[in-house]
Formats: C-alpha cells, sequence, structure tokens
C-alpha cells in the first residue's frame, strides 16, 4: 500500500511512514494478506489503545496514542518580551526562543539583552514551563556561577604588590578542558549522595578532581578593584575601592554528562508530532527520569558552588588573605517559583536571577567592567537580568580576526595583565557591557563595579611571554 491509500482508511500522514515499514515486514513474513492488513491498520486507527500490545501493530499504535496523549496544549506559541532593543541580538536567537515559545507547556519567557544563540534555548533566554524541566534549556554547563570575594587587603597590592597576585593566581587555579588536581581538593560538597543516580555516581572521581578548577570557554579567575560608590547594607561595606577575586566556572565535566544524559532520555521520549523540539526535549517533573534530572541537576549546583568556593579558598591561601565579604550567583539553572500565581519551572540559560533584593554579578570582559547589582523583580522578564555582556561572534570568526598576542600588549599598556586566554575571548568578541546594563535598568540595580587588572583565562594555544 502506498501513502494515499493508507491515507484513505484513516491513517495521519505523521504516522504513514511507520505504517508502510509495518505493511512491508508482515507480507514479507507471509503473516497476512494485504486486505486482511489493511483491515487491521483501519482498526489500529480507530482504536490503537487495542493494539499497544500486537505483535506487529504495537509500533503504530503507541505512535498514534503518542501524539493523542501530548496533543498541544496551546494553538499559538506564547509572546515573549525581549530586552536589548538598542544591542545587537542575532536572528537565530530569536528563532531559537520562538521555537521555546511553542512547546505545549510553555508559561512564561522572555530574552535578554546579551542574548545569542545557543543549543536548544538561545543563551540570555528565559523559560517557564509547567511542570516539565529542559536538559538544554539549563545548558551543558549545569550551574555555572559567578563568584566574587572581597579581601582583607589593600587595593594598593595591584600596584606594589602584582608579583604577589599573579602568584596566587597561577597556584590557585586550573584551566584547560581536562584540568584536574594531582591531590583531590577537600569540600563537603564530596560528603553529599551521589548515587542519586547513575551518571552521578560515575562521575563522581572525576568531579573529585576537577574540584576547584574552571574548564575553558569563557570562564575566567581575575584580581581587580571593587569600587562602591555608597555604603551599601547587603555587601555589609563601606563606600570605598577595594581588592577583590572574580571568578566564573560551572559543574565541568559532571554536568556535561548529566546535562548530555538526561537530554538524551528526554529525546527519546519526544512523541513523534515533537520531534522538530530536539534539544528542546522535555521531561516530565512527576517521572522518574525528570525527578532524577532534578536531583542530579541539584547536587550539580552545589557542586559549582563548592568549585568556586575551593578556588577562591585556594587563591587566597597562597596571597595569605581572607574574605570580608562576598556575593555568588548560578546562572543556567533551573528553580521552581511562582509567577502570575502558578508554580512553574524557570529556567535561566545565561541569564541571571533578579528577584527583589537578590544580589548577582554581571561581568563584562577582560578589558571591561563587572557589576554587582540587586534584582528589582521585573515580574516581564520571569525576574532575571543578563548574566554578561553577550558575544557578538563567533569563536571560529574571533580567531580568525584577532591576534592574541597583539590585544594582550595593548591591554597590558591600559595596566591589565592576562595571564593566559584565547582570541576567542579578547573585548572585541563581547557587547559593550555598559550598553547592556543601560538596556535593563528597569531590571536591576547596580551597586559596585568590579575593573579587573589581572585575568586568568584557558588559552587556545597562544602563550604569554615570559
Amino acid at each position: 500500500m502506498n501513502k494515499r491509500q493508507l491515507m484513505k482508511i484513516g491513517v495521519p500522514e505523521r504516522n504513514v511512514k511507520t505504517a508502510i515499514a509495518l505493511v512491508q515486514e508482515i507480507v514479507r513474513a507471509d503473516k497476512a494478506r494485504g486486505k486482511e492488513v489493511k483491515q487491521k491498520l483501519a482498526e489500529v486507527v480507530e482504536d490503537p489503545d487495542a493494539f499497544l500490545s500486537d505483535e506487529h501493530y504495537a509500533p503504530l499504535a503507541k505512535e498514534i496514542v503518542d501524539f493523542r496523549d501530548h496533543a498541544p496544549l496551546q494553538k499559538e506559541p506564547i509572546p515573549y518580551k525581549t530586552w536589548g532593543d538598542k544591542v545587537e541580538i542575532d536572528d537565530q536567537a530569536h528563532h531559537q526562543m520562538r521555537e521555546a515559545c511553542e512547546l505545549p507547556m510553555a508559561f512564561g519567557a522572555a530574552l535578554m539583552p546579551d542574548a545569542h544563540v545557543g543549543y536548544g534555548l538561545p543563551i540570555g533566554g528565559v523559560l517557564a514551563c509547567e511542570n516539565a524541566v529542559i536538559p538544554y534549556a539549563v545548558g551543558v554547563d549545569i550551574a555555572c556561577r559567578m563568584k566574587l570575594s572581597v579581601f582583607d587587603m589593600p587595593v594598593e597590592m595591584l600596584d606594589k604588590g602584582r608579583p604577589a597576585l599573579k602568584d596566587a593566581l597561577e597556584k590557585g587555579t586550573r584551566f584547560g578542558v581536562g584540568s584536574a588536581y594531582e591531590k583531590k581538593q577537600q569540600h563537603d560538597v564530596m560528603d553529599q549522595d551521589w548515587t542519586i543516580t547513575r551518571i552521578t555516581r560515575e562521575k563522581k572521581d572525576t568531579a573529585w578532581k576537577q574540584l576547584g578548577t574552571s574548564g575553558s570557554g569563557n570562564h575566567f579567575v581575575e584580581f581587580g578593584v571593587l569600587t562602591i560608590e555608597e555604603r551599601d547594607d547587603d555587601l555589609g561595606l563601606h563606600a570605598g575601592k577595594y581588592l577583590a577575586l572574580l571568578s566564573h566556572s560551572g559543574s565541568r565535566g559532571a554536568g556535561a554528562a548529566v546535562c548530555d544524559t538526561y537530554s538524551a532520555i528526554a529525546r527519546s521520549h519526544l512523541p513523534p508530532a515533537y520531534e522538530k523540539f530536539g534539544r528542546l526535549a522535555w521531561l516530565d517533573l512527576d517521572s522518574e527520569a525528570g525527578q532524577e534530572y532534578w536531583a542530579a541537576m541539584n547536587l550539580m549546583g552545589d557542586y559549582a558552588a563548592a568549585n568556586h568556593a575551593v578556588i577562591h579558598r585556594q587563591v587566597a591561601k597562597f596571597l595569605g588573605a581572607e574574605a570580608i565579604a562576598s556575593v555568588e550567583n548560578h546562572h543556567n539553572f533551573a528553580w521552581i517559583e511562582e509567577h502570575d500565581g502558578k508554580e512553574v519551572v524557570v529556567h535561566r540559560k545565561g541569564a541571571t536571577p533578579a528577584g527583589p533584593g537578590v544580589l548577582g554579578v554581571i561581568p563584562g570582559s577582560m578589558a571591561d567592567p563587572a557589576f554587582v547589582v540587586r534584582g528589582k523583580g521585573n515580574p516581564a522578564s520571569l525576574h532575571s537580568a543578563s548574566h554578561g555582556a553577550g558575544r557578538r561572534m563567533s569563536r571560529k570568526k574571533a580567531k580568525d580576526i584577532f591576534n592574541f598576542k597583539s590585544v594582550r600588549n595593548t591591554l597590558r599598556d591600559r595596566g591589565i595583565d592576562v595571564l593566559s586566554a584565547g582570541a576567542d575571548e579578547v573585548p572585541g568578541v563581547y557587547k559593550d557591557i555598559r550598553e547592556v546594563m543601560a538596556e535593563q535598568e528597569d531590571l536591576v540595580e547596580a551597586i559596585a563595579r568590579f575593573d579587573p587588572k589581572i585575568v586568568k583565562m584557558s588559552g587556545d594555544g597562544s602563550r604569554p611571554e615570559d
């Protein structure tokens, strides 16, 4: 039977491919004649539940039932608001956001001014869903995090004691895709239950070796000047300039493994009608896989926080300093929150939580400031803000355009030492953080400014001069 004949007896077009395969298999095995097969197919279409365990027709019956039971809850995509009219947001990021808004359980959405294309949900995308979590809307680097520590040492150290600061960064950090410590670092997070899922159990040793490391990409650890214009009770600091350490990293290999594992499970459960969503595949929070992912994601959140704690502890130890204040926050995470009177799962992929009074850090680039911010709790953004300046070009394009050594020398003339980095992370690849901050004044209030002075990142093969 061909497509036209199958559709004539009621087989939906979306199921024709499966029906043809069944017909060919049944006839080839001489299990039934064409007329009998035709009659059975009509019965499957009429009552698919009766054939879910049938030796021959179960695949077609399951496809039909899956589509019926997972039919779209809404005919039109939900709307989303964009911040960043005056900063460039690429069309592909908007395409990804529009597609996410077509998901059947999508409840609310917003796009931040640092937005650019990502996997599944764009970086800078915020998506609230009803009783479902999307691994790729959280992201590969689960619970990627910012942490700023203010040290009890004079800011003049950046002039007179720069060699000691550089030495502390070099000794107290590790960078690179496979970076790890020969001697495992210690933190209570490794005493938590890593057997909650198979993948966390298998990756515990990797996580322990990588505890206190920063990986690659846009992750960094840097010393700089924190400027506070007037006393802030939340920070507990008076107006003035302070020596501070700022870091950006996440859950390393363990987090990536959790994302890949549960996104694959989610995609395997996608009904045929939703195949186009691909990396936006979701897990029902009531399902076993959904509960496993949620537990693993939260463990990765604790691990990412511990990762930063170890980095700051190590650097402080080598410097002989103590922290007198700190601010930190996740992005690439999902939270259960109440919005518009409904409990929903809010995914912030490359977006900073900005609920009323919530503190966070939004970085610029190795040459531009980061800002300590206080959230204003804007409901239209689902209490979110940007997580940085946002890329304006791909890594490949950046490497084609920029020469790291030349940029590094220019930054040195400006008083910024880059210990290691790559051409794909130079300032020119990012939007202007000042413009991005101006676009989200209704989302956050800047309460302090951090200017980087000594920067360490993962290199791309370019090494600093001795």
